[in-house]
């Protein structure tokens, strides 16, 4: 069953940060500053809840440009008219047909030259990771059990090397796949590439025949997919979770994180990018999606089977290859009894608004976050709470 995850505001009387008792009003004495709102790092408190996505709400008095960032802040009118008469606009002039072909027929090649051009310098490294997915910190621990992690859509390692660097588990492996040739290449010549502790090889989420190279059916504890997901075409989805369903252990975990609806890239894109509903291209040809929280749920439910993601796929369930039961030659774990392929563990909306204190400019962002455990055949033993599959 699904888990918001989602705390309330705490008691706006308790952010009062103008807190000195009336008596002692005039003096020299401290103003009592929540640490979610002081200026000084070392004050900052982590959250206990990585679902809550941060307690800096914005209040009626406060001043919008205090700080860079605010937390739970929902788009306010202007910028809601705004949103639909750019979604309008983007609906009239779509993507050509024949270049909606071109994008959506080798996506691994408009990758490959945004690797080329960027090499390492586009993303900066995810050091909050472990913040947002607390079961990182747990299969890094020197006294962590084995841990095969998959990362898929490793690109330059902006992911996978940061984990690296805070690991202390002699056993923790990281198989690090991407479509894009070059990304790959990017990782294997990097400096922090030990292939003690992890192995990058080209591989697409969305095949229908493959799996990534070494990696077993049932073999994988933790898949993270950090903003890839959205990278895919919708017609790809089901493969996609197909796969990842098939690589993981019995209860293993998805963590996910990718753009949401009416996030500002969405609602910034101009005429000749729409591609179709909350799917578009960006002007160096890769593509990127924007979830509803609820699609996303369905998506890795997969409240459709195995033959009927094949018929919605491609209209008549037939892709070149077998229907998707093929890959692995094990179509019976698609648990055609209609269980949910996967449990939403944690699904929340990470709304925040970010500032340009110079400029004066005010940016709305969202973010989709969302943890999914495989599920356990019922002649299986479920996990504990907070368990890896592994142990």
């Amino acid at each position: 069953m699904e888990s918001t995850s989602a705390e309330p505001p705490p008691d706006l009387g308790a952010l009062n940060i103008n807190s000195v008792p009336e008596q002692d009003r005039g003096t020299t004495a401290p103003v009592d500053v929540p640490p979610h709102r002081s200026h000084k790092p070392r004050d900052n408190l982590k959250r206990s809840n990585p679902f809550q996505f941060g307690s800096r709400y914005l209040l009626e008095d406060d001043d919008v440009f205090e700080f860079n960032a605010w937390d739970h802040v929902e788009t306010d009118a202007t910028y809601q008219e705004y949103a639909e008469v750019q979604y309008a606009k983007q609906r009239e002039y779509p993507v050509a047909e024949f270049d909606k072909k071109r994008f959506n027929s080798d996506p691994a090649k408009w990758w490959d030259l945004f690797y080329r051009n960027n090499t390492t310098n586009f993303f900066k490294n995810r050091k909050w990771l472990h913040q947002e997915f607390p079961i990182l910190t747990s299969v890094t621990q020197a006294n962590s059990p084995p841990t095969v992690l998959l990362e898929v859509g490793a690109g330059a390692g902006n992911t996978a090397f940061p984990i690296l660097a805070h690991n202390q588990n002699p056993h923790l492996k990281i198989h690090a796949v991407d479509f894009s040739k070059k990304a790959v290449e990017l990782i294997r010549n990097s400096e922090h590439y030990n292939p003690q502790h992890i192995q990058a090889d080209v591989w697409d989420v969305a095949s229908s025949d493959s799996l990534p190279p070494n990696i077993m059916q049932n073999s994988v504890d933790i898949v993270l997919l950090i903003f890839i997901f959205s990278a895919l075409s919708p017609e790809q989805w089901a493969q996609a979770v197909r796969n990842i369903y098939l690589l993981l252990k019995p209860g293993g975990e998805v963590c996910l994180r990718d753009y949401g609806r009416g996030d500002l890239a969405q609602v910034r894109f101009r005429k000749g990018r729409w591609m179709g509903d909350n799917f578009y291209v960006r002007g160096d040809g890769t593509r990127v999606y924007f979830f509803e929280k609820d699609e996303l749920a369905r998506i890795w439910r997969r409240e459709i089977t195995g033959a009927q993601a094949a018929v919605e796929r491609d209209g008549d369930g037939r892709e070149g290859h077998e229907t998707e039961s093929s890959v692995g030659g094990q179509g019976g774990e698609d648990q055609e009894s209609g269980e949910d392929l996967f449990e939403v563990v944690n699904l929340g909306v990470d709304r925040r608004l970010l500032v340009n204190r110079q400029q004066k400019l005010k940016m709305y962002r969202c973010w989709l976050q969302g943890r999914f455990r495989k599920s356990v055949p019922n002649n299986l033993p479920k996990p504990k709470p907070g368990s890896t599959a592994n142990s």
